[in-house]
Protein backbone atom coordinates (compact mmCIF):
# COMPACT_ATOMS: atom_id res chain seq x y z
CA UNK A 1 0.00 0.00 0.00
CA UNK A 2 1.25 3.73 -0.81
CA UNK A 3 2.13 6.33 1.55
CA UNK A 4 -0.71 8.03 0.25
CA UNK A 5 -3.20 5.37 0.56
CA UNK A 6 -2.36 4.97 3.70
CA UNK A 7 -2.63 8.57 4.13
CA UNK A 8 -6.11 8.26 3.03
CA UNK A 9 -7.25 5.57 4.70
CA UNK A 10 -6.35 6.89 8.55
CA UNK A 11 -8.74 9.35 8.26
CA UNK A 12 -11.63 7.57 6.90
CA UNK A 13 -11.36 4.89 9.69
CA UNK A 14 -11.20 7.88 12.00
CA UNK A 15 -14.40 9.82 10.81
CA UNK A 16 -15.91 5.95 11.00
CA UNK A 17 -15.01 5.58 14.70
CA UNK A 18 -16.24 9.40 14.66
CA UNK A 19 -19.28 8.34 13.78
CA UNK A 20 -20.46 6.15 16.25
CA UNK A 21 -18.51 8.30 18.90
CA UNK A 22 -20.97 10.88 18.08
CA UNK A 23 -24.20 8.34 18.01
CA UNK A 24 -23.19 8.01 22.12
CA UNK A 25 -23.44 11.37 23.04
CA UNK A 26 -26.70 11.66 20.68
CA UNK A 27 -28.21 9.22 22.23
CA UNK A 28 -27.56 10.59 25.83
CA UNK A 29 -29.87 13.11 24.74
CA UNK A 30 -32.88 10.36 24.07
CA UNK A 31 -32.09 9.62 27.21
CA UNK A 32 -32.56 12.74 28.72
CA UNK A 33 -35.86 12.71 27.31
CA UNK A 34 -36.89 9.43 28.38
CA UNK A 35 -35.79 9.26 32.03
CA UNK A 36 -38.02 12.41 32.25
CA UNK A 37 -40.88 11.28 30.85
CA UNK A 38 -40.95 8.14 32.87
CA UNK A 39 -39.87 9.54 36.35
CA UNK A 40 -42.99 11.63 36.64
CA UNK A 41 -45.57 8.43 36.46
CA UNK A 42 -43.56 7.24 39.33
CA UNK A 43 -43.53 10.21 41.51
CA UNK A 44 -47.35 11.61 40.53
CA UNK A 45 -48.20 9.66 44.04
CA UNK A 46 -45.69 11.69 46.30
CA UNK A 47 -46.32 14.32 44.03
CA UNK A 48 -49.70 14.27 44.81
CA UNK A 49 -49.22 14.51 48.84
CA UNK A 50 -47.36 16.67 48.93
CA UNK A 51 -48.53 19.95 46.32
CA UNK A 52 -51.72 18.60 46.56
CA UNK A 53 -52.79 19.08 42.84
CA UNK A 54 -56.77 18.52 41.88
CA UNK A 55 -57.56 16.04 39.35
CA UNK A 56 -57.44 18.24 36.42
CA UNK A 57 -54.21 20.02 37.64
CA UNK A 58 -52.70 16.07 37.90
CA UNK A 59 -53.80 15.81 34.07
CA UNK A 60 -52.17 19.09 32.98
CA UNK A 61 -48.78 18.51 35.24
CA UNK A 62 -48.77 15.00 33.20
CA UNK A 63 -49.40 16.75 29.58
CA UNK A 64 -48.12 20.44 29.56
CA UNK A 65 -45.19 19.20 28.64
CA UNK A 66 -46.67 16.96 25.61
CA UNK A 67 -48.05 20.35 24.67
CA UNK A 68 -45.61 23.19 24.46
CA UNK A 69 -43.22 20.72 22.92
CA UNK A 70 -45.91 19.88 20.22
CA UNK A 71 -46.36 23.42 19.79
CA UNK A 72 -42.57 23.94 19.59
CA UNK A 73 -41.08 20.62 17.39
CA UNK A 74 -41.63 22.18 14.53
CA UNK A 75 -40.24 25.24 15.04
CA UNK A 76 -37.08 24.16 16.64
CA UNK A 77 -36.72 21.49 13.91
CA UNK A 78 -36.25 23.53 11.20
CA UNK A 79 -34.14 26.50 13.48
CA UNK A 80 -31.88 23.69 13.59
CA UNK A 81 -31.61 23.02 9.72
CA UNK A 82 -30.77 26.85 9.89
CA UNK A 83 -28.37 27.61 12.78
CA UNK A 84 -27.22 24.16 13.21
CA UNK A 85 -28.19 21.15 14.57
CA UNK A 86 -25.03 20.79 16.84
CA UNK A 87 -25.96 23.97 18.17
CA UNK A 88 -29.15 23.95 18.97
CA UNK A 89 -28.53 20.21 21.27
CA UNK A 90 -26.14 22.06 23.39
CA UNK A 91 -27.87 24.82 24.03
CA UNK A 92 -31.18 22.67 24.77
CA UNK A 93 -29.59 19.72 26.34
CA UNK A 94 -28.14 22.82 28.93
CA UNK A 95 -31.61 24.58 28.97
CA UNK A 96 -33.20 20.83 29.91
CA UNK A 97 -30.60 20.71 32.96
CA UNK A 98 -31.28 24.07 34.17
CA UNK A 99 -35.14 23.71 33.99
CA UNK A 100 -34.87 20.28 35.75
CA UNK A 101 -33.66 22.21 38.79
CA UNK A 102 -36.92 24.12 38.64
CA UNK A 103 -39.08 21.11 38.25
CA UNK A 104 -36.96 19.50 41.11
CA UNK A 105 -37.79 22.55 43.68
CA UNK A 106 -41.71 23.26 42.36
CA UNK A 107 -43.76 24.21 45.49
CA UNK A 108 -47.10 24.44 44.51
CA UNK A 109 -49.16 22.73 41.14
CA UNK A 110 -49.33 25.74 39.27
CA UNK A 111 -45.37 26.03 40.07
CA UNK A 112 -44.77 22.70 38.60
CA UNK A 113 -47.02 23.06 35.62
CA UNK A 114 -45.18 26.28 34.65
CA UNK A 115 -41.83 23.97 35.00
CA UNK A 116 -43.29 21.08 33.25
CA UNK A 117 -44.15 23.51 30.46
CA UNK A 118 -40.69 25.32 30.56
CA UNK A 119 -38.88 21.77 30.34
CA UNK A 120 -40.93 21.44 26.95
CA UNK A 121 -39.13 24.33 25.60
CA UNK A 122 -36.32 22.88 26.18
CA UNK A 123 -37.70 19.57 24.94
CA UNK A 124 -38.49 20.85 21.53
CA UNK A 125 -34.81 21.18 20.98
CA UNK A 126 -33.59 18.01 21.46
CA UNK A 127 -35.06 15.33 19.68
CA UNK A 128 -35.68 16.61 16.27
CA UNK A 129 -31.72 17.78 16.59
CA UNK A 130 -30.74 13.96 16.91
CA UNK A 131 -32.68 12.69 14.57
CA UNK A 132 -31.20 14.95 12.08
CA UNK A 133 -27.85 14.90 12.65
CA UNK A 134 -27.80 10.13 12.76
CA UNK A 135 -29.39 10.98 9.05
CA UNK A 136 -26.32 13.78 8.59
CA UNK A 137 -23.81 11.44 10.28
CA UNK A 138 -24.84 7.89 8.50
CA UNK A 139 -24.94 8.22 4.60
CA UNK A 140 -24.85 4.19 4.06
CA UNK A 141 -28.78 3.16 4.13
CA UNK A 142 -27.00 -0.29 6.51
CA UNK A 143 -25.43 2.19 9.46
CA UNK A 144 -28.23 4.69 9.35
CA UNK A 145 -30.95 1.68 9.81
CA UNK A 146 -28.65 0.24 12.96
CA UNK A 147 -27.98 3.36 14.30
CA UNK A 148 -31.47 4.28 14.24
CA UNK A 149 -32.13 0.81 16.30
CA UNK A 150 -29.80 1.93 18.70
CA UNK A 151 -31.18 5.71 19.05
CA UNK A 152 -34.90 3.87 19.28
CA UNK A 153 -33.30 0.81 21.86
CA UNK A 154 -31.88 4.08 23.61
CA UNK A 155 -35.15 5.34 24.39
CA UNK A 156 -36.34 2.61 25.70
CA UNK A 157 -33.84 1.76 28.08
CA UNK A 158 -34.36 5.11 29.75
CA UNK A 159 -37.78 4.52 30.03
CA UNK A 160 -36.47 1.41 31.54
CA UNK A 161 -33.48 3.56 33.63
CA UNK A 162 -35.94 6.19 34.86
CA UNK A 163 -38.33 3.73 37.03
CA UNK A 164 -35.77 1.99 38.43
CA UNK A 165 -33.43 4.46 39.51
CA UNK A 166 -36.47 7.07 40.33
CA UNK A 167 -37.84 4.34 42.48
CA UNK A 168 -34.48 3.95 44.40
CA UNK A 169 -34.16 7.81 44.95
CA UNK A 170 -38.15 7.71 45.79
CA UNK A 171 -37.70 5.14 48.55
CA UNK A 172 -34.89 7.48 49.93
CA UNK A 173 -35.05 11.10 48.96
CA UNK A 174 -37.88 13.25 48.34
CA UNK A 175 -39.49 13.00 45.14
CA UNK A 176 -37.85 16.15 43.45
CA UNK A 177 -34.97 14.44 43.52
CA UNK A 178 -35.56 12.12 40.46
CA UNK A 179 -35.26 15.35 38.18
CA UNK A 180 -32.30 16.16 39.67
CA UNK A 181 -30.85 12.78 37.49
CA UNK A 182 -31.03 14.72 34.70
CA UNK A 183 -28.14 16.91 35.60
CA UNK A 184 -25.16 14.70 35.16
CA UNK A 185 -26.38 13.25 32.29
CA UNK A 186 -26.77 16.77 30.38
CA UNK A 187 -22.99 17.85 31.82
CA UNK A 188 -21.81 14.74 30.06
CA UNK A 189 -23.76 15.44 26.96
CA UNK A 190 -22.28 18.76 26.62
CA UNK A 191 -18.76 18.48 27.31
CA UNK A 192 -18.13 15.29 24.99
CA UNK A 193 -20.91 16.89 22.17
CA UNK A 194 -18.91 19.68 22.23
CA UNK A 195 -15.75 17.69 20.85
CA UNK A 196 -17.14 14.76 19.11
CA UNK A 197 -20.26 16.10 17.46
CA UNK A 198 -20.03 17.49 14.12
CA UNK A 199 -22.09 20.37 13.02
CA UNK A 200 -24.56 20.26 10.41
CA UNK A 201 -27.26 22.85 8.61
CA UNK A 202 -28.70 23.16 5.86
CA UNK A 203 -26.48 25.31 3.40
CA UNK A 204 -28.89 27.34 2.10
CA UNK A 205 -31.89 27.81 4.46
CA UNK A 206 -33.55 30.77 4.12
CA UNK A 207 -34.81 32.58 6.83
CA UNK A 208 -36.42 31.75 10.16
CA UNK A 209 -40.20 32.55 9.60
CA UNK A 210 -41.52 34.08 12.85
CA UNK A 211 -45.10 34.46 11.89
CA UNK A 212 -45.30 30.82 10.77
CA UNK A 213 -43.47 29.89 13.92
CA UNK A 214 -46.60 31.32 15.93
CA UNK A 215 -49.19 29.95 14.32
CA UNK A 216 -47.57 26.37 14.54
CA UNK A 217 -47.46 27.38 17.89
CA UNK A 218 -50.92 28.52 18.74
CA UNK A 219 -52.52 26.11 16.25
CA UNK A 220 -51.22 22.91 18.03
CA UNK A 221 -51.86 24.30 21.63
CA UNK A 222 -55.50 25.25 20.38
CA UNK A 223 -56.53 22.73 19.33
CA UNK A 224 -55.09 19.80 21.77
CA UNK A 225 -56.48 22.62 24.91
CA UNK A 226 -59.45 22.01 22.55
CA UNK A 227 -59.58 18.17 22.69
CA UNK A 228 -58.50 18.35 26.48
CA UNK A 229 -61.44 20.29 28.11
CA UNK A 230 -63.97 18.72 25.55
CA UNK A 231 -62.90 14.75 27.39
CA UNK A 232 -62.64 16.63 30.62
CA UNK A 233 -65.77 18.72 31.20
CA UNK A 234 -67.47 18.71 27.55
CA UNK A 235 -68.29 20.91 25.11
CA UNK A 236 -68.30 24.02 26.30
CA UNK A 237 -67.62 27.67 24.46
CA UNK A 238 -64.24 28.08 25.78
CA UNK A 239 -62.98 24.59 24.26
CA UNK A 240 -65.11 25.73 21.28
CA UNK A 241 -63.25 28.95 20.31
CA UNK A 242 -60.06 27.58 21.32
CA UNK A 243 -60.50 24.46 19.16
CA UNK A 244 -61.72 26.99 15.70
CA UNK A 245 -58.55 29.44 16.70
CA UNK A 246 -56.01 26.43 16.50
CA UNK A 247 -57.82 24.89 13.58
CA UNK A 248 -57.40 28.30 11.58
CA UNK A 249 -54.42 29.00 12.86
CA UNK A 250 -52.93 25.50 11.49
CA UNK A 251 -55.23 26.10 8.51
CA UNK A 252 -53.42 29.52 7.97
CA UNK A 253 -49.78 27.84 8.78
CA UNK A 254 -50.35 25.72 5.82
CA UNK A 255 -51.16 27.90 3.39
CA UNK A 256 -47.99 30.36 4.24
CA UNK A 257 -45.48 27.41 3.99
CA UNK A 258 -46.89 26.69 0.42
CA UNK A 259 -46.85 30.50 -0.09
CA UNK A 260 -43.30 31.06 1.21
CA UNK A 261 -39.91 30.66 -1.07
CA UNK A 262 -38.57 29.08 2.09
CA UNK A 263 -41.08 27.77 4.16
CA UNK A 264 -40.52 26.67 8.10
CA UNK A 265 -42.10 23.49 6.93
CA UNK A 266 -41.52 21.62 3.25
CA UNK A 267 -45.58 20.70 3.01
CA UNK A 268 -44.20 18.43 0.15
CA UNK A 269 -42.98 15.89 2.41
CA UNK A 270 -46.27 14.83 2.88
CA UNK A 271 -46.83 14.26 -0.94
CA UNK A 272 -44.63 10.64 -0.05
CA UNK A 273 -47.06 8.24 0.75
CA UNK A 274 -44.46 6.54 3.27
CA UNK A 275 -43.49 9.22 5.29
CA UNK A 276 -47.59 10.35 5.81
CA UNK A 277 -48.19 7.04 6.54
CA UNK A 278 -45.73 6.13 8.96
CA UNK A 279 -46.22 9.61 11.08
CA UNK A 280 -49.95 8.91 11.40
CA UNK A 281 -48.93 5.89 12.39
CA UNK A 282 -46.86 7.26 14.86
CA UNK A 283 -49.26 9.48 16.27
CA UNK A 284 -52.45 6.90 16.69
CA UNK A 285 -49.93 4.72 18.22
CA UNK A 286 -48.49 6.79 20.79
CA UNK A 287 -52.25 7.82 21.34
CA UNK A 288 -53.45 4.42 21.81
CA UNK A 289 -50.61 3.85 24.40
CA UNK A 290 -50.17 6.50 26.27
CA UNK A 291 -52.93 6.05 29.13
CA UNK A 292 -51.99 3.02 29.91
CA UNK A 293 -48.05 4.12 30.56
CA UNK A 294 -49.47 7.21 32.23
CA UNK A 295 -52.03 5.06 34.81
CA UNK A 296 -49.63 2.00 35.09
CA UNK A 297 -47.46 3.29 37.32
CA UNK A 298 -50.35 4.41 39.74
CA UNK A 299 -51.62 1.38 39.66
CA UNK A 300 -48.78 -0.45 40.50
CA UNK A 301 -48.17 1.25 43.43
CA UNK A 302 -51.60 2.55 44.28
CA UNK A 303 -53.81 -0.84 43.38
CA UNK A 304 -51.29 -3.85 44.34
CA UNK A 305 -49.22 -1.91 46.98
CA UNK A 306 -45.99 -1.99 45.48
CA UNK A 307 -43.17 0.11 46.29
CA UNK A 308 -41.63 2.91 44.17
CA UNK A 309 -38.24 0.41 43.05
CA UNK A 310 -40.80 -2.70 42.46
CA UNK A 311 -42.90 -0.83 40.42
CA UNK A 312 -40.39 0.20 38.72
CA UNK A 313 -38.55 -2.69 38.22
CA UNK A 314 -42.34 -4.45 37.28
CA UNK A 315 -41.96 -2.65 34.21
CA UNK A 316 -38.61 -3.97 32.56
CA UNK A 317 -40.52 -6.69 29.96
CA UNK A 318 -41.45 -4.05 28.27
CA UNK A 319 -37.96 -2.73 27.62
CA UNK A 320 -36.49 -5.37 26.85
CA UNK A 321 -38.69 -6.27 24.52
CA UNK A 322 -38.23 -2.92 22.67
CA UNK A 323 -34.76 -3.11 23.08
CA UNK A 324 -34.25 -6.15 21.60
CA UNK A 325 -36.83 -5.43 18.42
CA UNK A 326 -35.39 -1.86 18.07
CA UNK A 327 -32.06 -3.71 17.10
CA UNK A 328 -33.27 -6.04 14.77
CA UNK A 329 -36.10 -4.36 13.25
CA UNK A 330 -34.36 -3.43 10.03
CA UNK A 331 -33.22 -6.85 9.13
CA UNK A 332 -36.80 -8.10 9.72
CA UNK A 333 -38.25 -5.18 7.52
CA UNK A 334 -35.85 -5.98 4.87
CA UNK A 335 -36.63 -9.49 4.98
CA UNK A 336 -39.97 -9.69 4.99
CA UNK A 337 -41.48 -5.99 4.48
CA UNK A 338 -42.01 -2.69 5.77
CA UNK A 339 -45.93 -2.92 6.37
CA UNK A 340 -45.91 -6.41 7.71
CA UNK A 341 -43.09 -5.27 10.65
CA UNK A 342 -45.45 -2.28 11.11
CA UNK A 343 -48.34 -3.94 11.01
CA UNK A 344 -47.50 -7.17 13.12
CA UNK A 345 -46.22 -4.80 15.74
CA UNK A 346 -48.87 -2.63 15.76
CA UNK A 347 -51.50 -5.44 15.69
CA UNK A 348 -49.83 -7.05 19.07
CA UNK A 349 -50.02 -3.93 20.88
CA UNK A 350 -53.11 -3.94 20.76
CA UNK A 351 -53.91 -7.44 21.41
CA UNK A 352 -52.27 -6.65 24.70
CA UNK A 353 -54.09 -3.52 25.27
CA UNK A 354 -57.28 -6.21 24.69
CA UNK A 355 -56.10 -7.97 27.56
CA UNK A 356 -55.77 -5.46 30.11
CA UNK A 357 -59.60 -4.61 30.03
CA UNK A 358 -59.62 -8.32 31.73
CA UNK A 359 -56.87 -7.24 34.68
CA UNK A 360 -57.79 -6.13 38.70
CA UNK A 361 -55.88 -5.94 41.82
CA UNK A 362 -55.30 -9.68 42.57
CA UNK A 363 -53.91 -9.98 38.91
CA UNK A 364 -50.67 -11.99 39.11
CA UNK A 365 -47.64 -10.77 37.55
CA UNK A 366 -46.59 -13.12 35.58
CA UNK A 367 -49.28 -12.13 33.12
CA UNK A 368 -48.87 -8.13 33.26
CA UNK A 369 -44.86 -8.87 32.58
CA UNK A 370 -45.70 -10.57 29.76
CA UNK A 371 -48.53 -8.25 28.23
CA UNK A 372 -45.71 -5.69 28.67
CA UNK A 373 -43.30 -7.43 26.98
CA UNK A 374 -45.42 -8.08 24.01
CA UNK A 375 -46.34 -4.03 24.13
CA UNK A 376 -42.10 -3.68 23.97
CA UNK A 377 -41.82 -5.84 21.21
CA UNK A 378 -44.71 -4.79 19.18
CA UNK A 379 -43.19 -0.73 19.91
CA UNK A 380 -39.70 -1.83 19.18
CA UNK A 381 -40.77 -3.10 15.63
CA UNK A 382 -42.77 -0.28 14.60
CA UNK A 383 -41.31 2.88 15.75
CA UNK A 384 -38.05 1.72 14.34
CA UNK A 385 -39.08 0.90 11.36
CA UNK A 386 -41.34 4.37 10.80
CA UNK A 387 -38.49 5.90 12.05
CA UNK A 388 -36.50 4.85 9.60
CA UNK A 389 -39.07 5.92 6.82
CA UNK A 390 -39.45 9.01 7.78
CA UNK A 391 -35.72 9.77 7.44
CA UNK A 392 -35.38 7.87 4.14
CA UNK A 393 -38.03 9.84 2.42
CA UNK A 394 -36.42 13.21 2.75
CA UNK A 395 -33.03 14.78 1.38
CA UNK A 396 -30.40 15.20 4.45
CA UNK A 397 -30.73 19.15 4.20
CA UNK A 398 -34.73 19.20 5.61
CA UNK A 399 -33.40 16.02 8.43
CA UNK A 400 -34.51 18.44 10.74
CA UNK A 401 -37.94 19.22 9.58
CA UNK A 402 -38.54 15.65 8.99
CA UNK A 403 -37.21 14.83 12.23
CA UNK A 404 -40.00 17.33 13.92
CA UNK A 405 -42.76 16.44 11.80
CA UNK A 406 -41.78 12.66 13.43
CA UNK A 407 -41.41 13.93 16.97
CA UNK A 408 -44.21 16.29 16.74
CA UNK A 409 -46.43 12.97 15.85
CA UNK A 410 -45.41 11.46 19.31
CA UNK A 411 -46.19 14.58 21.68
CA UNK A 412 -49.28 15.14 19.98
CA UNK A 413 -49.94 11.62 19.73
CA UNK A 414 -49.40 11.42 23.91
CA UNK A 415 -50.99 14.93 24.71
CA UNK A 416 -54.24 13.26 23.16
CA UNK A 417 -53.62 9.82 24.47
CA UNK A 418 -53.70 11.47 27.99
CA UNK A 419 -55.98 14.17 28.06
CA UNK A 420 -58.86 11.61 25.84
CA UNK A 421 -57.76 7.96 27.32
CA UNK A 422 -56.97 9.87 30.98
CA UNK A 423 -60.07 11.43 30.78
CA UNK A 424 -61.93 8.18 30.80
CA UNK A 425 -60.12 7.13 33.85
CA UNK A 426 -60.86 10.55 35.68
CA UNK A 427 -64.26 10.48 34.74
CA UNK A 428 -64.79 7.07 35.81
CA UNK A 429 -63.16 6.92 38.66
CA UNK A 430 -64.69 10.53 40.06
CA UNK A 431 -67.93 8.72 39.82
CA UNK A 432 -67.49 5.84 42.48
CA UNK A 433 -69.69 5.79 45.36
CA UNK A 434 -68.18 7.31 48.70
CA UNK A 435 -69.01 4.34 51.61
CA UNK A 436 -70.90 5.85 54.38
CA UNK A 437 -69.95 7.75 57.57
CA UNK A 438 -66.95 9.48 55.25
CA UNK A 439 -66.96 13.33 55.97
CA UNK A 440 -67.52 15.40 53.10
CA UNK A 441 -64.21 17.12 53.11
CA UNK A 442 -62.63 13.90 52.92
CA UNK A 443 -64.74 12.45 50.60
CA UNK A 444 -64.23 15.35 48.05
CA UNK A 445 -60.35 14.86 48.65
CA UNK A 446 -60.82 11.54 47.55
CA UNK A 447 -62.87 11.84 44.50
CA UNK A 448 -59.84 14.22 43.13
CA UNK A 449 -57.55 11.35 42.39
CA UNK A 450 -56.65 7.72 43.55
CA UNK A 451 -53.81 9.43 45.80
CA UNK A 452 -55.86 11.98 47.56
CA UNK A 453 -57.55 8.73 48.17
CA UNK A 454 -55.13 6.86 49.71
CA UNK A 455 -53.85 10.63 51.69
CA UNK A 456 -57.15 11.30 53.29
CA UNK A 457 -58.11 7.52 53.97
CA UNK A 458 -55.26 7.79 56.79
CA UNK A 459 -57.19 10.01 58.74
CA UNK A 460 -59.65 7.91 58.94
CA UNK A 461 -61.19 5.24 61.75
CA UNK A 462 -60.04 1.58 59.80
CA UNK A 463 -63.32 0.21 58.91
CA UNK A 464 -64.14 3.21 56.99
CA UNK A 465 -60.33 3.96 55.32
CA UNK A 466 -60.59 0.60 53.83
CA UNK A 467 -63.87 0.81 52.15
CA UNK A 468 -62.70 4.25 50.80
CA UNK A 469 -59.77 3.19 49.45
CA UNK A 470 -61.20 -0.30 48.29
CA UNK A 471 -64.11 1.76 46.47
CA UNK A 472 -61.25 4.09 45.08
CA UNK A 473 -59.41 1.46 43.88
CA UNK A 474 -62.21 -0.21 42.32
CA UNK A 475 -63.39 2.72 40.35
CA UNK A 476 -59.67 3.57 39.25
CA UNK A 477 -59.05 -0.06 37.78
CA UNK A 478 -62.39 0.06 36.14
CA UNK A 479 -61.50 3.26 34.23
CA UNK A 480 -58.02 1.49 33.50
CA UNK A 481 -59.92 -0.86 31.61
CA UNK A 482 -62.41 1.04 29.48
CA UNK A 483 -59.39 3.43 28.69
CA UNK A 484 -57.19 0.07 27.78
CA UNK A 485 -59.99 -0.80 25.28
CA UNK A 486 -60.09 2.32 23.78
CA UNK A 487 -56.46 2.21 23.05
CA UNK A 488 -56.67 -1.33 21.88
CA UNK A 489 -59.09 -0.66 19.17
CA UNK A 490 -56.91 2.34 18.38
CA UNK A 491 -54.08 0.57 17.73
CA UNK A 492 -55.71 -2.31 16.10
CA UNK A 493 -57.35 0.49 13.66
CA UNK A 494 -54.01 1.42 12.90
CA UNK A 495 -52.71 -1.60 12.20
CA UNK A 496 -55.02 -2.10 9.40
CA UNK A 497 -54.44 1.24 8.11
CA UNK A 498 -50.89 0.76 8.12
CA UNK A 499 -51.32 -2.43 5.92
CA UNK A 500 -52.71 -0.90 2.87
CA UNK A 501 -50.93 2.81 3.38
CA UNK A 502 -47.65 1.21 3.43
CA UNK A 503 -48.11 -0.89 0.59
CA UNK A 504 -44.65 -1.17 -1.75
CA UNK A 505 -43.02 1.13 0.56
CA UNK A 506 -39.34 -0.62 1.19
CA UNK A 507 -36.11 0.23 3.11
CA UNK A 508 -33.22 1.84 1.40
CA UNK A 509 -31.49 -1.27 -0.81
CA UNK A 510 -29.07 -3.24 1.22
CA UNK A 511 -29.75 -2.33 4.81
CA UNK A 512 -28.28 -4.99 6.95
CA UNK A 513 -26.78 -4.44 10.89
CA UNK A 514 -23.74 -6.02 10.58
Amino acid sequence: MSTLDQRTQAPQEQRRAGRWIALTVLVLAVLLVAVDATVLGLATPFLTEDLKPSGTQLLWIGDVYSFVIAGLLVSMGSLGDRIGRKRLLLVGATAFGAVSVLNAYASTPEMMIAARALLGVAGATLMPSTLALIRNLFHDPRERSLAIGIWGAMASAGAAVGPVVGGFLLEHFWWGSVFLINLPVMAVLVLVGLRMIPESKNPAPGPWDLGSVALSFLGMIGVVYAVKEMAARGVGWGAVVAGLGGLAALGWFVRRQLTLPAPLLDMRLFHHRGFSAAVLADLLTILGLSGLVFFLSQFLQLVQDRRPLEAGLAELPATVGAVVAGLIAGRVARHYSVRAVVSGGLGAIGLALAAVTAIHKETGYPLIGALLLVVGVGAGFAFTVTADVILSSVPKEQAGAAGAVSETAYELGAALGIALLGSVVTGVYQDFVTPQGVPQAVAAAAHDSLGGAVEAAQGLPAPQADALVVAAQEAFVEGLRLAAGAGAAVLLATAVAAWFLLRGQKLAEGVVQE
